[in-house]
């Protein structure tokens, strides 16, 4: 137990941990709501380490008094009850050292998110649409809060894009392992002689910025365009202006922001995104130039294929990196993708 605390530096965590408790008992602490939240995020950054630790610490005092009745007396069922606790303390230690790895400048930042349709017309719009749920269910198990900041529905079925906001601690940690083409094969839907169609569609995270990241945006390497935001008809049609897309002209990245009802939220969203997109970029521009002075060839795009959806003639998910598959495809798509997550992080670590 001592070589645990000593690892994670609990006392230190736990004095942390006991700080924000005092702030947040203060009378008037959610007077001023940012500062407040802020304290909140870093409670939860503490107690990811804290709570998990007492349990095993609780755990490890269960099987100590377990080994010495046992070596006493012999009983099945103790003996049982130990296995499973011996199965959970080692589920609950890999699950520690797989957060200890994701030790990344920004992977306890919050992510955001974005889906895009690839080759494959209406197959890949609705393929988008489908990835956009996976994530949403993924996000719950989770608990995650996500926040859809812009979509772009297609004429007939789907998205041509969606941005969304996933937040909470490690969040943009295990979504980063997402990064890249994912493949379906199914019979199309949309094909009247129910043909097989390959569709494609790519993901795309990147870390959501504080302000101590420094990224400097001068006025005049924007272009601020307005317009109605699209909805579903009838009451949600937008009869203001309130969408924003901004244009970064020297990049030429474009971001656009459209589910606030302010256009100053909008545009306030549109910045932040454009933000965390140049900061991506830059570091993107980096890796390139060290990989070339180390005369490595690494491709550090974010465009390759990662893994394939088989619906038809088989049903099957496969990751092509780690390959790692499994035939439970629907589970795959109502968000049970950790485990792809997690072998992937161990593997590039």
């Amino acid at each position: 137990m001592n070589i645990l605390r000593s690892v994670f530096d609990f006392p230190g965590l736990l004095e942390k941990e006991q700080f924000c408790n005092g702030r947040m008992s203060e009378t008037g602490f959610w007077d001023d709501r940012e500062k407040a939240l802020e304290t909140v995020a870093t409670l939860k950054a503490f107690q990811c380490w804290t709570i998990p630790v007492k349990e095993i610490e609780i755990i490890l005092g269960d099987l100590e008094t377990a080994v010495e009745l046992l070596e006493f007396e012999e009983d099945a069922r103790l003996s049982e009850e130990t296995s499973e606790k011996l199965t959970e303390l080692e589920k609950k230690l890999n699950s520690l050292e797989f957060r200890q790895m994701l030790s990344g400048p920004h992977d306890r930042n919050n992510s955001i998110l974005t889906i895009r349709p690839g080759a494959g017309g209406i197959d890949s719009q609705d393929w988008a649409e489908m990835l956009l749920r996976m994530y949403m269910h993924w996000s719950e198990k989770q608990e995650f809060l996500t926040e859809i900041l812009s979509l772009q529905t297609g004429e007939e079925a789907g998205i041509r894009e969606a941005v969304i906001s996933v937040k909470g601690l490690f969040s943009y940690g295990y979504l980063r392992a997402e990064n890249g083409i994912h493949r379906l094969v199914r019979k199309s839907p949309f094909d009247q002689n129910h043909r097989r169609h390959t569709s494609f569609a790519s993901v795309f995270s990147i870390p959501e910025l504080d302000e101590s990241v420094e990224i400097k945006i001068r006025n005049d390497d924007i272009k601020l365009d307005t317009f109605r935001a699209s909805g579903a008809g009838g009451q949600h049609v937008n009869k203001t202006s309130s969408a924003v897309r901004i244009t970064h002209l020297p990049s030429g990245i474009v971001v656009s922001c459209q589910n606030q009802r302010s256009q100053f939220r909008n545009r306030e969203l549109a910045m932040k995104i454009l933000r965390a997109r140049l900061y991506d970029l830059e570091e993107k521009k980096h890796m390139e130039k060290r990989a070339e002075l180390e005369g490595e060839k690494k491709d550090v795009s974010w465009g390759n294929q990662i893994r394939s959806y088989v619906l038809h003639p088989y049903r099957m998910v496969k990751d092509h990196r780690t390959g790692i598959e499994t035939s439970g495809v629907d589970n795959v798509l109502s968000g049970d993708i950790q485990h792809f997550i997690e072998a992937y992080l161990r593997m590039e670590n």
